[in-house]
């Protein structure tokens, strides 16, 4: 008797040894999503059901049987078969610009007149009295009469107010005749790349281009800390809100560095940053000798140039005449000798270029001088910013020196109601050509310039793959040679902005070591008809693991 319970005994052991085997253990983790259609935007371009985070990184993907059969955690989400994309990219935008225009700045964006421009200066001014009044966005390419306009008006409304209105690219400023005088300008002033406009009787009309604009905002008083960092919280929500879990900003002093970083180790700032520094001679110093900066939230490897203004206000630099102004054929903002001392202090200390090249002649420099230090193949990604006009001659070179193109698909669908008339015929054929870019290197960064154009990824991804407006213009698209198609559009939005700044390995898809940043969509912006794609909401924004919008 005793026997056949001893093997009675040795028997049950074995039996919850086998099932043990076949059902081992849950790993507990911190979130699962399961139940949805993943967009893993890996090599492959491959999609699964389900994945589980744990310490802020993907830990594992598979089916939704897979996930949930290895995995347990109090905080799951069925996502209803909805979409799930990598967490948004911005590859250029000025994350904190955004932030203090949003407290300070009248919003001057989409106004069909100089009229309605001041009817929101009024308002502006009776609700946040100041010093100054200040305002950004107007586009008198919007207008009826497409003309700049003169500060005559603003003296009648605000006699004796200083008043400083930036246009919508940040490329031209109109200031009241009493910020002149405070700074000292008049039809006389002269300054590289920058310029006074006139008015008919040859006094300074108030319109200032490019460099000629420094000397009015640096009077402007600066923000207090505390504005600072509501401005950046500011930004960071509307960012969680549209899916962005990473931005790069273009272009920041290493003042608002140290603001943002100290923010990021009190965890008041969760948005993940790749940092472009600024030329000034103290921020140079304090971060080049160091070599890049890297954390999980902050990137500073790179320092952003200029070589002419904008398209819009013809500051951009171009080979022959605007066809529409044809005295003009824009700024290169500094003398040779300036970009190619900034160019070798970056090449010297492992940093990145990233120089602003709007117009063909400005881009043609750029390549030239990126040429001269890179020579030949190589993966240092030093990239052109909007690279929106290029000479035919001159494509090759993205891919002879391997520079990258860090285009905005919205700034043609912006433009391409009057960028025609700028360029002309033949020439804006070569203008926008993001598809004959991306052939150069075969990747390239997409962003938005915010707040120059809407801060949503998502009409990035609509006017990249149909080239048209918001409004749905045109009906056939807008020189569709050059759209991306879907998978190029949301590689540029995801993995390539990381890229753009070295950090592929770590974030821009989902897989097994990432962060974990990704966004749940309420539609699939990869199988919906074009025409639906900008009725798209964001459903959930997670960085590194952490629901941050909902």
């Amino acid at each position: 008797m005793k026997t056949h319970r001893n093997h009675l005994f040795h028997g049950l052991m074995i039996m919850a040894i086998l099932v043990t085997n076949c059902n081992p253990m849950k790993q507990t983790v911190d979130m699962i999503v399961y139940n949805a259609h993943v967009y893993t935007v890996n090599e492959k371009f491959e999609t699964v059901e389900a994945f589980a985070v744990n310490d802020g990184r993907f830990l594992a993907m598979g089916t939704t049987d897979e996930i949930l059969f290895r995995f347990e955690s109090a905080n799951t989400i069925n996502a209803l078969g909805k979409p799930v994309y990598p967490g948004f990219n911005d590859g250029h935008c000025h994350f904190y610009g955004y932030g203090e225009n949003s407290i300070r700045y009248a919003d001057l964006s989409g106004t069909k007149s100089f009229d309605e421009v001041l009817e929101r200066l009024k308002r502006h001014a009776e609700k946040f009295p100041s010093e100054w009044l200040l305002g950004r966005g107007w586009d008198q390419n919007t207008w009826e009469t497409k003309q700049f306009p003169d500060n005559d008006d603003l003296e009648k409304l605000f006699p004796g107010k200083k008043v400083y209105l930036i246009r919508i690219d940040g490329h031209a400023a109109l200031v009241s005749k009493q910020a002149l005088k405070s700074a000292g300008i008049n039809e006389n002033y002269r300054i590289i790349g920058g310029e006074v406009i006139t008015n008919e009787q040859g006094e300074a009309s108030g319109i200032l281009l490019d460099n000629a604009m420094d000397t009015i905002r640096d009077l402007i008083p600066a923000l207090t800390a505390e504005q600072k960092e509501t401005a950046l919280v500011k930004a960071q929500q509307d960012c969680f809100a549209v899916g962005l879990t990473s931005v790069t900003d273009a272009g920041l002093s290493y003042q608002v560095i140290d603001l943002i970083a100290a923010l990021q180790l009190q965890d008041k700032l969760k948005m993940k940053m790749n940092v472009m520094l600024t030329p000034d001679s103290v921020s140079l110093a304090r971060f080049l000798p160091f070599g890049p900066k890297v954390t999980e939230r902050l990137i500073v490897r790179s320092i952003k140039l200029y070589a002419d203004g904008a398209l819009g206000s013809r500051g951009a630099k171009l080979l022959l005449p605007y066809s529409d102004e044809t005295d003009k054929t824009g700024m290169i903002m500094f003398e040779k000798d300036y970009y190619e001392k900034i160019c070798k202090q970056a090449y010297e200390a492992g940093f990145q270029v990233n120089m602003h090249a709007i117009g063909d002649s400005a881009n043609r420099m750029a390549l030239n001088i990126f040429g001269s230090f890179l020579n030949g193949k190589n993966d240092l990604r030093w990239r052109i910013e909007h690279a929106q006009v290029v000479d035919p001659a001159d494509f090759e070179l993205f891919g002879k020196y391997s520079i990258i193109p860090s285009v905005q698909s919205t700034h043609c669908t912006s433009d391409m109601g009057w960028a025609d008339e700028r360029l002309g015929p033949e020439r804006i054929k070569t203008a926008y050509t993001q598809k004959q870019l991306i052939l150069q290197n075969g990747w390239l960064i997409n962003g938005t310039d915010f707040p120059i154009e809407s801060i949503n990824p998502v009409n990035t991804f609509y006017a990249a793959v149909a080239r048209k407006s918001t409004d749905g213009f045109p009906v056939n698209g807008f020189q569709t040679e050059n759209a991306l198609n879907r998978e190029e559009a949301l590689r540029s939005i995801t993995i390539w902005p990381a890229k753009g700044a070295f950090e592929e390995l770590v974030k821009g898809s989902i897989e097994i070591n990432k962060y974990a940043d990704f966004v749940i969509l309420d539609r699939d912006i990869m199988m919906i008809p074009s025409d639906s794609i900008l009725l798209t909401k964001v459903l959930r924004t997670v960085s590194s693991g952490e629901i941050v919008y909902e």
